[in-house]
C-alpha cells in the first residue's frame, strides 16, 4: 500500500515536469541539404534542406512532445571565436546558393509556427543553445537539444538530453551525462578539453598535431583535464607525444577555448517567451502548397485549430445510400440510363486488382445522388452485381469517370465484363499536369484543387504491421471513405479537364492517355505467358556457370572468400594481389564496376568476379525472380504497367519488370526463350520501331541532312560516320560506324564530351571533336539544341509532339551540374516523350482495330519501342499488316517511321 502511493506521487511529479525542446537550426538545415537530392518546385525554388528540416521536427516533436520550444541560428557577422583567432573556419567553402536560398524560407515557417527564434551578432547558435538550455535547467525544466554537432555533447548534464542526428537525418542517437561517459570514457566537461587536444578540421581549431580522439581520451583518463596534463607534463608517457604537447601548449589551451560553448549569453527571452502555441496555419497552408510538401500538409491537422473542419468533406459529400437487395439494383441503372453516366469506384480488400475480393462498388449519377453497393452484407454478391451492370458498364455511349480506373478494369474482367465509355480519370489527368508528382491519390488533388480535407486510404488502413485490409473495417467507415471520394471525383472533373484544354493537351489526353487504360488493364490481365521448366533448366545452367566461376576466383586468389562481400573481395584485390587501389569508401576499399572494369585491363580476376556478379544477377533476379512471380493458376506473369512513373510520358513495368530483362549478353537474351505463346495455336509477332528518336530528332530539328538519310533508307549510323570522320560512305570501318552510333544516340539525350569520352573508352580531346564535328554537319540540330534550350529556360518546360509538358526548374538553377542536368533533359524530353507518345497511340490503335476486327490476336506486351501481339495462327498476316500500317502511321512526322517485325515461337525467336 505505501509502495502504491510512492508509486502515485512520483508519476505525478514526472508528469508536472516541463520539457523544453532546443532546435540548431543552421546545423538540421545543413544535414537535410546534403543528405537529401535536390528537390525543386515548378517555380525553381530549392526545398530539400527546409523539407528535411521539418521531417526531422515534425518526428521529434511527435515523440517528445515538448512545451517550451526555440530554434537558434548562426549570423554571417564574425563571433568573439573569429576575434581571437582569425583562422577559425577559415577554408570552409561557401554555401551552395541551393541551400542559401532556404534559409529565409525556413526561418518565415517557424514564425508561422509560432516558434521562438534567435540569432544574435557575435555569437554561434550552439552558444545561443547553451545559453537556452541553463535558463531550462534553472527554470526546472527537461531540456532536449536538437542537432547534428557533436560539439553539444559537452552540454549533456543530468537534466539535458543531447538528440544527434546520425545517418543524414533519419536516425537519432540520444546522449544524457551517462552516455557520453559510456560511449566516449569521457564526462561532457571533459568532452571540451578533448577537443581543444584533438582540434576541429571542420572549424579549423588547430589543437595538437599528432593528437587525435583516441590519445586524447587516454590522457585525459589519467590527467582529468588539460590543466591536469600540464600540471603533470613530465608523467606523460612517450619523447614524441610530449614534445608535441609542450611545443603547442598555448594552441591546446587556445583550441579548448573556442571549442567551449557559451551558456551565459545576455539573450532577452522570458521562459512565456518559449511556449510552444498554435500555428498560423492558414499561412502554412500556402507556403506548403507553394513549396509543393504535399505530403506534409496533413501535419497541419495535427493541431487543434486546423486549416478545416474535420467534418468538413461529410458536409460537402452526402453520406451514399446502402444498397444490400437485389432489386434496388434496377433503379440505380434506370438512374444511370437516365443520365447517360457515371462516376463509380470499386473497394477492394487488398492492392491486387486481379486476386483480392471486391467488397463494395460506389456509384455517383449526381453531386447528391450516390450509391454504396454493399457485397458483404444483405443479398447481392458480386456476380449478381456484374450480371446486372454488364450492360451499363460495357455500353460506350454511358460516360465513366473515375480515378485510377485501370484496378475497376482489371476487377471487372475477371468477371468477363470489358469497360467501354471512359472518358475521365483524374488520376491520369493530374499526372499530365505535373507529370513529377509523386502522389496522385484523392486525398492529395482533394488538398491541392479543393482545399478539402478528406482521409486518405493510408490514414485509413494504417501502414506497416498494423495494416489493415477494407475487409476488416465497419461499413460504416467504407461507406464514409466512398462517399468523399466519388465527391472529389465529381469536383475535380472541370477543374483538372479544363487546365489540360488550356494547356493544349486535350488530344493527349482524350486520344492518348485515357484509351490506353484499356489498353494496359488488357495487357496486364492477359499476361505473358512462362515455361516454368525451361526457366528451371537455365536456373540449373547459370547455377553451373556460376560454380565455376567461383572455383576459378578461388584458384586466381588463392584462397576461398565470399565473393559478395565488398570487405574480403576489397582486401584480396588489393592487399592480397597488391592490385591499384583505384578509390576508397567511408566503410574500405571500393569494389563497384567501374573500379573493376578498370582492373579488368591488368588482372584477369577482375573480368571474372564482374561475369560472376552478372551471372548472379541474372539469377536471382530473372530466374529466381520470375520463378516467384508466376500465377499458379494461368502459368503466366501480370506485370503492371505504369501510366503515371516517368517524365518524359514511357510506359513502366514493373511486378516483374519486363522492361529490364538484359539483351547485351548471349545469357541475358537467353532469358527471352522462357516467354512463349500460351498454346500452340498461337505465335509471337514482335513489332520494333527502326531508330525511332533519330527518326524524331530528325524531324522536330528538320535536319536536311539527317532526314535525307531516313527518306533514302541509308544506315544511319554509317551516313554519320561518314560526316563525322569525313570519309566516304565505302570507306566508313566498323569501329567508325559504332562511334557514330554512340555520338548518334549520345546526342538525343544531350550527352556532354565527358559521357562520349567514357562510354567509348577515347579521351575527352577526341569525344569532343566527334560532337563537334556532328553538329558542323547537322547545323540544323545544333539549332534545334540550343532553341529548346533557351525555349525551356523562357516557359520554365519543354513538349513534345502532343504538347506533353515537362517542367525544367533545373534550367535556372545556378549550380553548373544541376543546370547541366537541366540542359540534357531539355533536349532529351522532346525526343523521348514524341517516341513515348508515338507508341502509346499505335498501342491504342493497335487495340482498337484487333477488337473491332474481333480477331482473337491480342496485344500483351510493350517493351520501349516495341509491341508483341500473341497472334493466332490464321491471323498472322493480317496482324502484320496492320501493325505495320498503324505504327507507321501513328502521327504524321516530317521523316517516314519505320518498323521491323518478325516472328517466333518465343520472344528471343522474334529478335
Amino acid at each position: 500500500m505505501v509502495y502504491n502511493n510512492i508509486y502515485t506521487v512520483f508519476k505525478e511529479l514526472v508528469l508536472l515536469v516541463k520539457r523544453f525542446m532546443i532546435i540548431d537550426g543552421n546545423s538540421l538545415l545543413h544535414r537535410a541539404f546534403h543528405a537529401l537530392p535536390p528537390l525543386m518546385t515548378k517555380d525553381g525554388i530549392y526545398t530539400n534542406g527546409v523539407y528535411g528540416f521539418l521531417t526531422m521536427f515534425y518526428k521529434v516533436t511527435e515523440e517528445y512532445k515538448p512545451d517550451y520550444i526555440s530554434v537558434v541560428f548562426d549570423r554571417k557577422a564574425p563571433t568573439f571565436r573569429h576575434i581571437e583567432f582569425e583562422e577559425y573556419k577559415a577554408g570552409r567553402a561557401k554555401t551552395p546558393d541551393e541551400l542559401g536560398m532556404q534559409f529565409p524560407i525556413l526561418k518565415e515557417i517557424i514564425d508561422n509556427m509560432n516558434i521562438h527564434r534567435v540569432e544574435l551578432d557575435g555569437f554561434e547558435a550552439d552558444d545561443l543553445a547553451g545559453t537556452l538550455s541553463k535558463i531550462g535547467e534553472k527554470n526546472g525544466l527537461e531540456v532536449v537539444l536538437v542537432t547534428g554537432d557533436k560539439d553539444y555533447l559537452q552540454l549533456a548534464s543530468d537534466k539535458t538530453k543531447v538528440l544527434l542526428t546520425r545517418k543524414g537525418i533519419s536516425n537519432i542517437e540520444v546522449f544524457d551525462k551517462q552516455a557520453v561517459i559510456e560511449r566516449y570514457e569521457l564526462t561532457p566537461q571533459q568532452f571540451i578539453d578533448l577537443k581543444g587536444l584533438m582540434g576541429d578540421k571542420s572549424d579549423n581549431i588547430p589543437g595538437v598535431p599528432g593528437v587525435g580522439e583516441k590519445t586524447g581520451i587516454k590522457l585525459l583518463k589519467e590527467f582529468n583535464s588539460i590543466e591536469g596534463i600540464y600540471n603533470n607534463i613530465e608523467k606523460v608517457d612517450g619523447k614524441k607525444l610530449k614534445e608535441k604537447l609542450i611545443e603547442y601548449r598555448n594552441q591546446a589551451i587556445m583550441s579548448r577555448r573556442l571549442s567551449e560553448i557559451i551558456t551565459s549569453v545576455p539573450i532577452n527571452v522570458k521562459l512565456e517567451d518559449l511556449i510552444l502555441e498554435e500555428p498560423n496555419v492558414e499561412e502554412l497552408l500556402n507556403i506548403y502548397k507553394k513549396l509543393e510538401f504535399n505530403s506534409l500538409l496533413g501535419r497541419l491537422n495535427l493541431n487543434k485549430d486546423t486549416k478545416k473542419d474535420t467534418s468538413n468533406a461529410e458536409k460537402l459529400f452526402p453520406e451514399a445510400n446502402i444498397i444490400k437487395e437485389k432489386e434496388y439494383l434496377k433503379h440505380i441503372l434506370k438512374e444511370i440510363e437516365s443520365s447517360k453516366s457515371m462516376i463509380f469506384k470499386y473497394i477492394i480488400d487488398g492492392d491486387h486488382p486481379l486476386i483480392d475480393d471486391i467488397l463494395g462498388i460506389g456509384i455517383s449519377i449526381s453531386e447528391k445522388t450516390s450509391y454504396y453497393v454493399d457485397l458483404t452484407e444483405g443479398n447481392i454478391c458480386v456476380e449478381d452485381f456484374f450480371d446486372s451492370f454488364k450492360y451499363v458498364l460495357e455500353n460506350d455511349k454511358i460516360k465513366k469517370i473515375g480515378h485510377n480506373i485501370k484496378e475497376e478494369i482489371l476487377v471487372s474482367l475477371r468477371y468477363g465484363v470489358d469497360i467501354n465509355g471512359i472518358i475521365f480519370d483524374s488520376m491520369i489527368g493530374q499526372y499530365l499536369l505535373n507529370p513529377s508528382q509523386n502522389d496522385y491519390s484523392l486525398k492529395v488533388l482533394a488538398d491541392d484543387y479543393l482545399n478539402i480535407d478528406i482521409e486518405g486510404k493510408e490514414s485509413l488502413l494504417g501502414t506497416g504491421k498494423n495494416k489493415k485490409t477494407f475487409g476488416q473495417l465497419f461499413q460504416a467507415d467504407r461507406v464514409s471513405y466512398m462517399s468523399n471520394e466519388l465527391g472529389i471525383i465529381s469536383r475535380l472533373k472541370d477543374i483538372i479537364e479544363n487546365t489540360i484544354v488550356s494547356q493544349n493537351m486535350d488530344t493527349l489526353f482524350y486520344e492518348v492517355e485515357i484509351p490506353l487504360i484499356s489498353v494496359l488493364a488488357n495487357m496486364e490481365y492477359l499476361g505473358f505467358t512462362v515455361d516454368e521448366e525451361k526457366l528451371k533448366e537455365l536456373g540449373r545452367e547459370l547455377d553451373g556457370k556460376i560454380d565455376i566461376l567461383t572455383q576459378s576466383i578461388f584458384d586466381i586468389a588463392g584462397e576461398e572468400f565470399n565473393i559478395n562481400s565488398p570487405k574480403q573481395l576489397g582486401e584480396i584485390l588489393f592487399e592480397r594481389l597488391k592490385l591499384p587501389a583505384v578509390k576508397k569508401t567511408k566503410t574500405g576499399y571500393s569494389t563497384n564496376a567501374e573500379v573493376l572494369e578498370s582492373l579488368a585491363e591488368i588482372h584477369p580476376i577482375a573480368e571474372k568476379i564482374l561475369e560472376y556478379r552478372q551471372l548472379v544477377k541474372l539469377k536471382s533476379t530473372y530466374v529466381d525472380g520470375l520463378i516467384s512471380v508466376i500465377d499458379e493458376n494461368t502459368g503466366k506473369v501480370h506485370s503492371s504497367f505504369n501510366q503515371t512513373i516517368t517524365t518524359t510520358g514511357r510506359i513502366s513495368s514493373t511486378e516483374p519488370n519486363l522492361q529490364n530483362i538484359p539483351i547485351r549478353t548471349e545469357e541475358g537474351r537467353k532469358i527471352r526463350k522462357v516467354f512463349v505463346p500460351s498454346n500452340s495455336d498461337y505465335t509471337l509477332v514482335d513489332a520494333d520501331y527502326s531508330q525511332i528518336e533519330l527518326r524524331v530528332l530528325a524531324s522536330i530539328s528538320d535536319d536536311p541532312k539527317l532526314k535525307e538519310a531516313f527518306f533514302t533508307g541509308e544506315d544511319i549510323h554509317r551516313k554519320t560516320a561518314s560526316e563525322v570522320f569525313d570519309v566516304k560512305l565505302e570507306d566508313v570501318t566498323q569501329l567508325m560506324r559504332s562511334r557514330a552510333k554512340a555520338v548518334n544516340f549520345g546526342i538525343v539525350y544531350g550527352i556532354s564530351d565527358y559521357g562520349l569520352a567514357r562510354d567509348l573508352k577515347i579521351s575527352k580531346k577526341e569525344a569532343k571533336l566527334y560532337i563537334d564535328n556532328y553538329l558542323k554537319n547537322y547545323v540544323k540540330v545544333k539549332e534545334y539544341m540550343k532553341n529548346i534550350i533557351d525555349e525551356g529556360k523562357s516557359k520554365g518546360y519543354v513538349e513534345t509532339i502532343l504538347h506533353r509538358r515537362r517542367y525544367l526548374p533545373e534550367l535556372s538553377s545556378r549550380n553548373f551540374n544541376i543546370r547541366s542536368f537541366g540542359e540534357r533533359m531539355a533536349m532529351n524530353t522532346p525526343i523521348q516523350g514524341s517516341a513515348a507518345d508515338i507508341i502509346k497511340l499505335a498501342m491504342v490503335n493497335v487495340y482498337n482495330e484487333l477488337k473491332k476486327r474481333g480477331l482473337k490476336s491480342r496485344l500483351i506486351l510493350q517493351v520501349h519501342d516495341e509491341l508483341i501481339i500473341e497472334a493466332h495462327k490464321e491471323e498472322v498476316e493480317e496482324v502484320k499488316t496492320l501493325l505495320k500500317d498503324l505504327m507507321e502511321n501513328a502521327i504524321p512526322l516530317n521523316v517516314p517511321l519505320s518498323v521491323d517485325m518478325e516472328t517466333g515461337d518465343s520472344w528471343y525467336d522474334t529478335k
